[in-house]
């Protein structure tokens, strides 16, 4: 791991190789899991604040599931997530041509909203777990996302690069060009 300050990163999310291939897993993030996506309380807040807006892109049963839970729930870990249709897809999968999209995300790409998708989707597949004094900046290795690391592989995008805009959309472009920057520079061999 290398700190950049107050955020340990593992070096896997500047070694392995990670880009989307839509075409081959349909969106299975917005489907699978154990739970919704996880939300800060500012996003959980803008969900109810924008919900008008979003309805139109939202399924009958995504709506639905919202008036029972709300925009937003707790999981057992007491953690804010997106609700689920069914314990199956996120509230806010909008499905076009049999593959999951975000609602919110299609949404703020169009000018709807004033909000991305939430922090955690826009980072996957980087999964931050906070502590005290500390963020955990960790790669998550996901079996659905094997299209993605192949992807990576053939256009050699390091994780980080794939997540670039929401690294610094979480930790800002000076943090940003400080993990690049050891990402180009360091000697990985030391670490094996």
């Amino acid at each position: 791991m290398i700190e950049i300050g107050h955020a340990l990163v593992s070096l896997d999310v500047l070694q392995r190789k990670f880009c989307c291939n839509l075409n081959a897993c349909k969106g299975a993030c917005c489907i699978l899991g154990d739970a919704g996506a996880p939300l800060t309380i500012e996003e959980a807040g803008e969900l109810e604040d924008y919900l008008d807006e979003l309805s139109p892109l939202i399924s009958g049963d995504g709506l639905f599931s919202i008036m029972e839970q709300g925009a937003f729930v707790y999981d057992v870990d007491g953690e804010i997530v997106t609700p689920l249709i069914g314990n199956k897809e996120c509230v806010y999968t909008l499905f076009e041509n049999g593959i999951a999209f975000c609602a919110i995300e299609r949404a703020y790409q169009t000018g709807l909203i004033h909000f991305n998708k939430p922090v955690s989707c826009h980072l996957y597949p980087i999964r931050i777990k906070s502590f005290e004094t500390y963020d955990a900046v960790n790669y998550d290795l996901w079996d659905i996302c094997n299209p993605a690391r192949e992807e990576g592989a053939k256009q050699e995008v390091p994780v980080y690069m794939f997540v670039r805009d929401a690294l610094i959309r979480k930790y800002g472009v000076e943090w940003f060009e400080q993990l690049d920057y050891a990402a180009k520079n360091l000697d990985f061999e030391q670490y094996d």
